[in-house]
């Protein structure tokens, strides 16, 4: 048998051919598709409207990038309960309440720019406003693809999703440059309300067929602090999410000072509409170009050299001064920056099982974000004190320090199955127990009998198994052997409420299997499982009435 190599085993497997056009043919994801490209023209817009407007204050280059912090800012606040959001409500409502919001503040944005009573600081407020509305609505618009198209469709849905966000950034920064070149920034502004009635109209027909609960529903603070429990009892997926905060905070700089930089070189909205658009340009490129790279080379290699290439375009903008030489630049750093994210992103969705994956992608979305927001203040700052080309060449070599410092910080394997593995029976209750829903906390032991030949591989695999069982709802665990009986071990784990153990029944995926039969092979018997409520709660029910 040959031999896999390290490289070899991060590389995607091979899976049958599906045509990239295929989900087309589902009428509900091709009306979505429509609509979504002309929404996001118009947030494209609307973004280049807005830089552009705080260019024409006069406003210095710390103001300028505090439209991007304003943008990206909402997302890292609003990242975790807007995915709870996504995962317990019924997600049809959620889009549309949250596309009517963004509807009604860039309605106002625009009449407010139309009418010249707009000032610096009221900007910021409805650029946070808006994308206020579009943060709590994002993990849930990632969430409603498998429920529009085959799962053999879902990965050719992703790569148009991909296709029609990035054709967007490409003509919508033209567009606006051209339209406010012609007319005015509240035009922009005026086109963006527009876009949104579209997704609307979409959104508003969509007959979604009603999704059943098989155990309790969550809270939306229980949510939330299911999904944080999930990320930190992954440290596969906590460390995808720190370092994309990290490789953000140094390559936000090149989108942060764009709008500078186009002025430096220009002297309309022309010269920064184009440069957008050569971003854009450039990410579709690399969308196109990234599947050959991955066969070719390791997910390592591609993820180090789309990092180190954006630190180069980063720093190289900081010098160049001739508008195409920009636009060169923006075209390679949009492929890298495209590359990277869609390499990351998919790699989280793969190693995140349905029940939980709106919340962790949220979270994903709030590292994400915070880097850009973080960076994006970071390097305004740093370009009012120093100047701008100090900013991005400095922005620059901390994104290449950032790709070298990749080489010791692997990516995941491939991501193991992650699909339900519900084998474990429901709880047993007694007849006259009355249990809530909310009764808690649970305590669950499980007795295992173990020989002593196998006593210390059993102990090793139970320190795995202790992540699993944190994951999936333990806030506390243990494990004990006993002083009287040499063979006998007890497994301990505390779970907030009953319908969270209910919950944590159905949480196990098929990646948890292996582990789980390993713990097994190493028992003499089946475990004896026990499930105990808080004994106060069971004496209360009980007690004779006082009335």
């Amino acid at each position: 048998m040959t031999a896999v190599t390290h490289a070899e085993a991060r590389r995607p497997a091979r899976s049958r051919t599906v045509s990239p056009w295929s989900p087309l043919r589902v009428p509900i994801f091709r009306n979505l598709l429509i609509a979504d490209v002309l929404s996001d023209i118009g947030t494209f817009m609307q973004s280049v409207g807005a830089a552009w407007l705080m260019v024409s204050f006069g406003a210095g280059p710390m103001y300028v990038a505090l439209t991007q912090t304003a943008s990206s800012l909402p997302f890292f606040l609003l990242a975790l309960p807007a995915g709870s959001i996504g995962d317990i409500v019924d997600r049809r409502r959620l889009i549309l309440v949250t596309e009517t919001w963004m509807v009604g503040v860039t309605t106002l944005l625009a009449v407010l720019t139309i009418a010249g009573t707009m000032t610096p600081w009221l900007l910021l407020a409805l650029t946070f406003a808006i994308s206020a509305g579009d943060a709590l609505e994002q993990p849930t618009w990632r969430a409603i693809l498998p429920e529009v198209v085959p799962r053999a469709d879902l990965a050719a849905a992703s790569a148009l999703n991909g296709i029609e966000f990035n054709l967007a950034r490409a003509v919508g920064p033209a567009l606006a440059g051209a339209l406010i070149a012609a007319t005015d920034v509240g035009a922009a502004f005026v086109v963006n309300a527009v876009s949104f009635l579209g997704v609307i109209w979409v959104v508003a027909r969509w007959k979604r067929p009603p999704q059943p609960h098989i155990v309790p529903a969550e809270t939306l603070t229980g949510a939330t602090v299911a999904a944080v429990r999930y990320v930190r009892h992954s440290s596969a997926i906590s460390g995808l999410a720190a370092r994309s905060a990290v490789v953000m905070l140094f390559a936000s700089a090149v989108l942060a000072l764009l709008p500078t930089v186009a002025q430096r070189v220009g002297t309309s909205s022309f010269a920064y509409g184009f440069l957008l658009g050569c971003f854009g340009a450039g990410a579709i490129v690399g969308a196109v170009l990234m599947p050959r790279a991955r066969a070719r080379w390791s997910t390592d290699a591609v993820v180090a050299t789309a990092i180190a290439t954006l630190g180069v375009t980063v720093a190289l903008t900081g010098i160049a001064r001739a508008l195409s030489m920009l636009g060169l630049l923006m075209v390679v750093a949009g492929a890298a920056w495209i590359t990277f994210i869609s390499l990351f992103s998919a790699l989280v969705q793969s190693m995140a099982p349905d029940w939980v994956r709106a919340r962790v992608l949220a979270i994903f979305m709030l590292s994400f974000q915070g880097g850009i927001a973080a960076g994006s203040a970071l390097w305004g700052l740093l370009g009012e004190w120093a100047g701008v080309p100090t900013a991005l060449v400095c922005a620059g070599v901390s994104c290449v320090a950032a790709a070298v410092f990749g080489l010791f910080w692997r990516l995941p394997l491939a991501p193991a199955d992650v699909s339900p593995w519900d084998h474990w029976r429901m709880p047993a209750v007694l007849e006259d127990l009355e249990v809530d829903l909310d009764d808690g906390p649970v305590l669950v032991t499980v007795e295992y009998v173990v020989d002593a030949d196998h006593a210390r591989a059993f102990v090793y695999a139970m320190q795995e198994y202790e992540q699993v069982r944190r994951r999936d709802g333990a806030s506390r665990w243990g494990l004990y052997h006993d002083t009287e009986v040499a063979d006998r071990y007890i497994e301990t784990f505390l779970v907030g409420s009953w319908a969270e153990h209910l919950r944590q029944h159905t949480r196990l995926t098929q990646a948890d299997r292996a582990l789980e039969e390993r713990v097994y092979a190493l028992v003499r018997e089946q475990p004896r499982v026990q499930h105990l409520i808080d004994a106060r709660q069971a004496v209360a029910v009980h007690e004779p009435s006082h009335d």
